[in-house]
Order: C-alpha cells, then sequence, then structure tokens
C-alpha cells in the first residue's frame, strides 16, 4: 500500500511539473492514435486484447501545422473483427459462469493494430501505461490490475510485442502467432501461444510433398518472421530430403505492383506445379488478384493456416486459380452461442461497429454525411435533390440492416479455426485467475508458500499460473496445456474444392499430429482430394523425369541436383532402381542386358563338336588323314616299282605320318579346352610339322646337290664336246681317217640313293636329317611342357558380352621359338627345292617340293592376319583352316603326281623312264638323277 501511494503521488508530481514546466520538460510530442473496446470501470481484473482489424496504415496527409498524431487505418477486415468479437464473447461467457470466476468480474482493453508493428507497439505501451502518450517506465492510475494480452495477431507483431512484455514479465497469450522464433524463453520468457508451433507446420508441409513425390516446387514466403521462419525450416527439410526449390519469392508487407508483377512474371515462367505459400491473407491477397488478371491456372497451391480457409482470398473466380489447393488448418471447433453474439451487434454501439456496419452494407450511420454525399452525385449529374431524398438520403443507414441474409466471412461460424484459438487464448487467462484466486494460504507457489492477490497481483505471479495452466475447452472437452509455452502440432489437412457454381469447400482430407510416432503423423485420403482441373491423380511437378533402370542421373552444371539427364548406363554396367546415381559394374562372369538393369552370365564360347562349323572341320581333318593314308596304301602296294624306289620308300612314308598327324592334331584344338588338350594340341601341331618338313627338307637336299653335279657334269661335257668337235675339224682338214664318237649310255640304276657316287647324301643321310630335326623340335617341346606348359582359361578381355575359353600358351617364347623352327625347315626345304627345281625328269619332283612350299608359305602368310582380326572360337577355326590347307597343299604337290602315274599312267612306271628326258634346244644334255652318272662316260668316250 505505501508503494502504490508512493506512485500515485509520483503520477501527480508528474503531471504537475508536466503542466507548469512544459518548456523545460522531455515529453513526446506525437498522440497514439488507437481504437478499439475498452471496459475497466469496477472489474476486477482486465485482460488486454490486441487483433489486425483493418489491413494497414492509412497514408498521412503530412500536415506538420498541428500537433503529430500517429496515423489511423484503413481496409476493414471482416475475419479478424470476428475475432475481436469472439474475445468479447468469452469474456461475457466467463462473467457469466458461476463455477470459473465467481467473484471476479473480468474487463478487457482491446485494440486494433492493424496488422503492423508500430501500432502493435502503440497498443502494447498503452496498454501497460495506460495513456495515450506513453512513459514506458510508469503506469499512473489505481484501476483493476492487468492480467495478460491476448494478441497480437502476427508472428511479427507478436515478437515486437513479446520483447517489451518480457521487460516487465507481463504474460502474453497469443492465438495466430506461430513462428519458431517465438519458441525461445531467453528472448520471450512471457509469451504462450494456443496455436501449434511452425516447425510442425514446416514438418508437415515437407511430408506433404515427399508423400505425393514432388521434387520441384516454388516457395513464397511474407516479408515477416512469420514467412521467413516457415519457408526456412520448410527448404532445409525437403532439400535434405532431395527435392529442389525451383524459386523463392517474397511478397512485399507495403504495396508494391512492381515486385507483385516480376513475382507473377517468374510463376508464369518456372515448370514447377507445386507453390508452397507461408503468408498471411493480407500479403498474399494482391498476388492473387494479379494471377488472376494474367489468368495463370495449372498449378497446385499448399497453404500455410494463415491463408488456408481466408475469405479474403477466397474471393469470386479464383477457382481456376486455387482449385485443388491443400493446406493445413489449425483444429477446428464449434462454439455455440458464438453466432448469436454475432448477429446481436449494435451498430451505434462504439466506432468500431459503425466502421463495421458501414463496410459492410455500403452505408453511413451518419446523417450528415449522407446528405453530403447526395449533395455531390446530384452536382455530378447537374440536377438538384428531390424531396425524398431531402428526406432520407440514399446511402444512409437505417441501422436495421440484417446480417443473417449476408454471405459473409464475419458471420460464417463454419471454419472456426482461429476463432476457436482465440476462445482458447481467453480462456487460458481465466483458468489462470481461477487457480491464482484459489490459492490456499500456505500452500502458495511463492516465497514462504505465500498466494498472490487477485486484486492486487503482480504479472510475473500470474506467469507462473498460465505456464502450469490445464484445463477442458467448454463445448469441445479439448484439453489444453502449455508444453513450454506451445501446444500439440495438430492440424486438418484441407482440400479446396469448388463446385459448379464457383463456390468453395473446405474439405478435410486428412490429418496431422506433430507428438505422434513418425509412421502416423500424417494420414491422407488419396482418394478423397480434388486437384486443380478436377482430376482426380495427383500432379507431376519434377524439372526432370525420374531416370528408369537402366540409366543413371547426370547433372547439368549450374543447376539444382533435380535437373538431370538420363544417362543410359555403359556395356557392362547396370542400375536397376528408379533415379540411380551411378550404375553398377557387372562381375567379370556376366554382362548386362540390352536394358542394362540387370546382369546376365556371358555367353561361354569355344568351338564344339556338335555345331555345324566344327562338325565340317572334323569332316575335313578326317577326310585328309583318310586320301593320306590312302596314299600311303598305295605306296605301300607299288613299293617295289622303280618310282618308289626313286623316293626313298621311308622317307614317303615318315611324310605320309606326319600328314595324318598334322589332319588329326586340328580335330584336338576342338571342343572346350582342357589342360591334355591344350598341350597335346600345340605340341602334335609342332611335331608333326617338324617331322613333315624335316623330311621334305632332307629330299630337297639331295636334289640340290644332284642339280649342282649335274651342273657340273655339264660344263665337263660341253668341254668335252667342244675338244672332239675341234678334233674332227683338225683331222679333215689334216686328212686323217675319220674319227668315230660313241655315246655309250650304260646306267639303268635309276634309285639315286644306289649310286653312291652319284649321291654325296644318301638316304641313310636324309632319314638322319629328318630325325635329328624332329628330335631338336621333340626336344624343346618337352621342355615347354615341363616349364611353362600351356593350360586353359576363361579370357573375359577380348569380347565384352562373351567368356572365350581357349588355351592360354604357357609360355610366348616358347610357343615363338617352336614354331620359328618349323619356320626355319619350311625355309630351308624351300631353298634346297628352289635351287633343284631345273632339274629335269619325268615327275619334276623338285618342283612340286618347290610349289608344295609356296602354298605353304602362302597359307601361313594368309593365316596370320586372318588370326589376328578374329576373336573366339573363329581364332580356332582360323587355325584349324590355316593347318588342313598347309596339308592338303603338300600332300596335293608332292604326292598327286606320284599317285597319277602309280594308279592312272602305269605304264610309265619303268625303268626307262627314269632315265632323262629329251635333250633340250641347246643341244646340252640336262638329264635327270638316272642320267647323272652317263656324264662323265660320254665326255671320256668322245675324247678317246
Amino acid at each position: 500500500m505505501e508503494i502504490s501511494r508512493f506512485l500515485l503521488g509520483l503520477c501527480a508530481f508528474i503531471h504537475f511539473y508536466r503542466s507548469v514546466s512544459a518548456e523545460s520538460t522531455c515529453k513526446l510530442k506525437a498522440k497514439f492514435n488507437l481504437s478499439g473496446y475498452k471496459n475497466v470501470e469496477k472489474k476486477t481484473v482486465v485482460i488486454g486484447g490486441m487483433f489486425p482489424v483493418h489491413k494497414r496504415i492509412a497514408s498521412s496527409d503530412g500536415n506538420t501545422s498541428r500537433v503529430p498524431v500517429s496515423s489511423g487505418c484503413e481496409g476493414f477486415n471482416f475475419r479478424t473483427f470476428r475475432w475481436t468479437q469472439t474475445m468479447l464473447f468469452a469474456i461475457n461467457e466467463i462473467n457469466k459462469n458461476d463455477n470459473l470466476l465467481p467473484d471476479t468480474e473480468l474487463g478487457y482493453v482491446i485494440y486494433d493494430s492493424c496488422f503492423t508493428i508500430s501500432k502493435a507497439v502503440e497498443g502494447t505501451l498503452t496498454y501497460l501505461t495506460g495513456q495515450d502518450e506513453a512513459v514506458p517506465n510508469y503506469r499512473c492510475g489505481n484501476g483493476a490490475p492487468l492480467a495478460a494480452l491476448v494478441g497480437a495477431g502476427g508472428s511479427d507483431l507478436s515478437i515486437a510485442t513479446a520483447r517489451i512484455l518480457g521487460l516487465y514479465h507481463f504474460p502474453q497469450v497469443s492465438y495466430c502467432s506461430t513462428c519458431s522464433a517465438l519458441e525461445s524463453k531467453f528472448q520471450f520468457p512471457t509469451f504462450l501461444r494456443t496455436i501449434p508451433n511452425d516447425k510442425h507446420q514446416s514438418t508437415a508441409i515437407a511430408q506433404l510433398v515427399l508423400h505425393f513425390g514432388w521434387t520441384w516446387v516454388g516457395t513464397i514466403a511474407a516479408d515477416d518472421d512469420y514467412g521467413k521462419y516457415g519457408i526456412k525450416a520448410f527448404k532445409e527439410q525437403v532439400e535434405e530430403a532431395g527435392v529442389c526449390i525451383s524459386f523463392s519469392e517474397t511478397l512485399p508487407k507495403v504495396s508494391s505492383p512492381g515486385v507483385i508483377q516480376r513475382i507473377v512474371k517468374t510463376i508464369v515462367e518456372s515448370t514447377a506445379k507445386i507453390i508452397v505459400v507461408f503468408s498471411s491473407d493480407v500479403d498474399f491477397s494482391p498476388l492473387i488478384l494479379e494471377l488472376l488478371r494474367h489468368n495463370v491456372t495449372n498449378r497446385t497451391w499448399i497453404a500455410s493456416e494463415a491463408w488456408v480457409t481466408s475469405a479474403l482470398i477466397n474471393q469470386p473466380g479464383v477457382s481456376s486459380l486455387l482449385s485443388g489447393t491443400l493446406g493445413f488448418g489449425v483444429k477446428r471447433a464449434d462454439i455455440p452461442g458464438l453466432q448469436h453474439h454475432l448477429l446481436k451487434i449494435d451498430p451505434y454501439a462504439d466506432p468500431f461497429t459503425e466502421e463495421f456496419w458501414e463496410t459492410l452494407f455500403n452505408c453511413t450511420l451518419n446523417y450528415g454525411k449522407a446528405v453530403r454525399q447526395a449533395k455531390q452525385m446530384a452536382k455530378e449529374d447537374n440536377g438538384t435533390l428531390s424531396r425524398a431524398v431531402r428526406g432520407v438520403p440514399d446511402g444512409l443507414c437505417t441501422g436495421n440492416e440484417s446480417l443473417a441474409q449476408l454471405n459473409n466471412t464475419y458471420s460464417d461460424v463454419s471454419q472456426l479455426r482461429i476463432t476457436y484459438s482465440v476462445y482458447k487464448a481467453v480462456y487460458a487467462v481465466a483458468h489462470a485467475l481461477h487457480n491464482l484466486e484459489h490459492c490456499e494460504k500456505g500452500q502458495g507457489p511463492f516465497n514462504g508458500n505465500d498466494c498472490a492477490n487477485i486484486t492486487n497481483f503482480e504479472p510475473w505471479q500470474l506467469m507462473y499460473y498460465l505456464k502450469n495452466v490445464r484445463f477442458k475447452v467448454p463445448h469441445t472437452g479439448e484439453e489444453i496445456y502449455f508444453d513450454e509455452g506451445d501446444v500439440e502440432g495438430v492440424y486438418d489437412i484441407i482440400n479446396w474444392q469448388f463446385n459448379s457454381n464457383g463456390e468453395i469447400s473446405y474439405v478435410t482430407v486428412g490429418h496431422y499430429n506433430g507428438s505422434a510416432a513418425p509412421v502416423g503423423r500424417m494420414i491422407i485420403k488419396n482418394n478423397s482430394i480434388l486437384w486443380n482441373n478436377e482430376v482426380l491423380e495427383p500432379p507431376r511437378s519434377v524439372c526432370s523425369e525420374n531416370c528408369q533402370p537402366g540409366t543413371r542421373k547426370g547433372i547439368r552444371q549450374g543447376e539444382p541436383v533435380c535437373c538431370f539427364d538420363c544417362i543410359p548406363c555403359a556395356d557392362g554396367e547396370i542400375s536397376n532402381s528408379t533415379n540411380a546415381r551411378a550404375c553398377i559394374l557387372c562381375s567379370y562372369q556376366d554382362w548386362s542386358n540390352d536394358a542394362h538393369d540387370t546382369c546376365v552370365p556371358k555367353i561361354i564360347e569355344f568351338l564344339a563338336f556338335g555345331e555345324p562349323l566344327g562338325i565340317t572341320l572334323i569332316i575335313i581333318s578326317a577326310f585328309g588323314a583318310l586320301v593320306t593314308i590312302a596314299v600311303g596304301v598305295v605306296f605301300v602296294a607299288h613299293i617295289g616299282t622303280p618310282l618308289v624306289k626313286a623316293n626313298d620308300p621311308l622317307l614317303s612314308f615318315s611324310l605320309l605320318f606326319s600328314l595324318v598327324v598334322t589332319f588329326l592334331c586340328s580335330i584336338v584344338f576342338l571342343g572346350e579346352p582342357q589342360h591334355w588338350s591344350c598341350m597335346t594340341s600345340q605340341v602334335a601341331l609342332a611335331l608333326g610339322f617338324a617331322l613333315c618338313l624335316s623330311s621334305i627338307m632332307g629330299k630337297a637336299a639331295v636334289l640340290m646337290l644332284r642339280a649342282r653335279a649335274l651342273k657340273k657334269a655339264r660344263a665337263i661335257a660341253k668341254a668335252a664336246a667342244k675338244a672332239a668337235k675341234a678334233a674332227a675339224e683338225a683331222a679333215a682338214n689334216s686328212g686323217s681317217p675319220d674319227v668315230l664318237v660313241t655315246n655309250t649310255l650304260n646306267n639303268n640304276n635309276t634309285n639315286a640313293c644306289a649310286d653312291p657316287e652319284v649321291d654325296s647324301l644318301t638316304c641313310a643321310h636324309q632319314r638322319a636329317i629328318a630325325a635329328v630335326a624332329t628330335i631338336i623340335q621333340a626336344v624343346a617341346c618337352t621342355v615347354w611342357l615341363v616349364i611353362l606348359p600351356p593350360f586353359p582359361i576363361q579370357n573375359t578381355s577380348a569380347q565384352n558380352i562373351k567368356i572365350i575359353l581357349e588355351c592360354d600358351e604357357g609360355s610366348v617364347v616358347f610357343i615363338c621359338c617352336i614354331f620359328a623352327y618349323d619356320i626355319l625347315l619350311a625355309l630351308l626345304a624351300f631353298i634346297f627345292a628352289f635351287i633343284a627345281r631345273k632339274l629335269e625328269d619325268h615327275f619334276s619332283e623338285a618342283k612340286s617340293v618347290t610349289f608344295g612350299m609356296l602354298v605353304f608359305f602362302i597359307v601361313w602368310i594368309s593365316f596370320v592376319p586372318a588370326y589376328l582380326s578374329t576373336r573366339g572360337k573363329f581364332m580356332v577355326a582360323v587355325q584349324i583352316f590355316a593347318i588342313l590347307a598347309s596339308s592338303f597343299g603338300l600332300l596335293t604337290c608332292i604326292f598327286l603326281p606320284k599317285c597319277y602315274v602309280l594308279l592312272v599312267k602305269p605304264e610309265r612306271n619303268t625303268e626307262e623312264m627314269m632315265r632323262p628326258r629329251a635333250k633340250p634346244r641347246d643341244g646340252t644334255s640336262t638329264g635327270t638323277s638316272a642320267s647323272l652318272a652317263t656324264a662323265a662316260t660320254i665326255a671320256s668316250t668322245a675324247i678317246d
């Protein structure tokens, strides 16, 4: 009491001092211009309220000739006026309740914040100080104590007021300030709210976007804390989940047509079909009007709770734009008796209600104003007022207009969401006062277990009870309590559905409970949603279509990650999921299918016995071996004949045997490679050709030596013939008797091996050459097989889609040396035969060997590029063809002429046919192997 008396005296002194020495006192020079409701006379406790009844501050006239007064407000909002009336209704209902505060009469002070921070601050200071010229540290008056402030109507407004109220530890209960920044008890220690925190709503919208698979969305936020914090939390969550933001725009708080047109252009140019809007209806409505002028359609809007059921947005003609809108609304309830209270309002009760009535019915309650308007209209029409008009001017309200007949958002109680939140906020303060009033002495929560006095308590004392209040809302039964200043994050998911007349229905298609388990937080009835253009399927909103299995996402430089190209997986790689970031490499035994979405086993390839090519090669190989054996049989059958004897039967049989080996070893190359087949095939081929070529080389060496000996004999015979001719000419000139020159051919042995005087290499020498050459190759092959033998492998690198079963040669050096040795034998045989090619006889043995070796070289020279240009089983086929072709060439060139004589022309298989052929045109005898023995006799006889 002493402190209150001191403060009263101090206030009186301040007022007196101001009036006496205004010149020397520092004080505010402007007055607040606030409108609202006030009823504090004879009240026990006063509750404050703040509502954005108007949309904006009216422009100032700029007059500096009078004391400055803060600007007035304009743009009456019927929805927020309903909120104001709801607070009045709740206070009246509480005052009539004998169970809640039976001995306490609640008063109220309600101000219009004009949806502007400056007005909200003015109202807060006026409420705290009790005067229009605010002195922040003083409240002059001895009226009822102030309980709490219900408001201020928007997140940015509440942030401004909460900072001031927090300094005084004054409770504030908000009904629609959802910004997550307000949850900080360090900055806003006395702020409470009956509407969920925006962190729940941001999460709910993010889950909604993810639920429908939208990855390309646009965002629009109001230029205030509500929009910025809400859209920021939404972006963080969806971007973490892989959703991309096509554009992000901010709605201006002050009218800016240029900015609005730029936002519309961005929306039109964007390919995003989903647009999330975190804004109040007041800030969002100018953009809606501009979008309607540009006839923007085919967009699905995601609404925050601030405008999801707003009649300010739901204007005629918006069905083409907003049809299918999805949004989150706070819990809805029916409040019995509220509509009756709204409809029985007295238009003459206060300036607020008068403005509401005049705006609603487009008339005026002021008779003088109506007359002035009528005169102005008559002047414009160049006429005079009629008598009837003079009595009751046009535009004058009667005050009896019917609110019930109007379809107006003020009287519409079908979607009481924020209104219900206002109702809960007032009751929260009332229940806190109830708990404070009914505190039992000695059991109180304050120092010394003291209780507070309902007629004179401190704001922080009521704050204690507000934080711990727990009650059930009348009529609905919902339990309300504050968890760190917030309530549960429960929302209805609302779908805007328009009928054929363009009338909207707010259809609840799901629910969200932020306190539930993650699995059951969101429940959506997809079949109940009616999307834009009345389609039943959810719209697609992606920057790039999903990459199907078999492709991977390729990021576009400088664009969001949701904008990508679908790049087909390379051969041997797959992707078996949608939107794969990378392709998976198949194992070495697998390969990708044509769609590149599955790894399939590679084709196992080898030249099999049963396939047509393998059968063909087997037939050819067997045919060659049989033909070779047949030739051998022919030679055996004619082994005693001069022709067979002249060709050394044993060497001929070894040659035939080697050809049989080469023909049959080609079959070993067929089939799936095994350890034994890899070693057998190459060794048999190397040894077969070594025996064959060494036998041919032995024959060719003898022919070469015979040709050289014959050349020498020719030279001697030619010299003897010249000497005989010269002697004959000399005798004729001297008259001596004639000299008889005889040419005796007395050599009937056609077997070259039987005349050691003619052949320096006997049959034994030839056989030794063949045997030694073959043994050398056999030793080399043995070393190869012991040290680094061939072995079967799976070649996965030659062809991507195949595993080629082939033989690894073990050592490239060894196989090159072995076959180089065969080539050396072939070269020697060719050289020897080529030198002896002019050795004339009836069978041209040297020429046959020469042609046979030419065929051999042509085949293997052609084989090299063909072999290197093929892969898989065709490499084996080319090698087999080369073996068969070279074998057939040798068999044909060497043995076909002999078989022709033995089988077709047996009359030529005589000793006489083994003798030299006719003398050439130069008169010299070129001779044969059979005529070489007579060359010396001819020469000596001629000399005698």
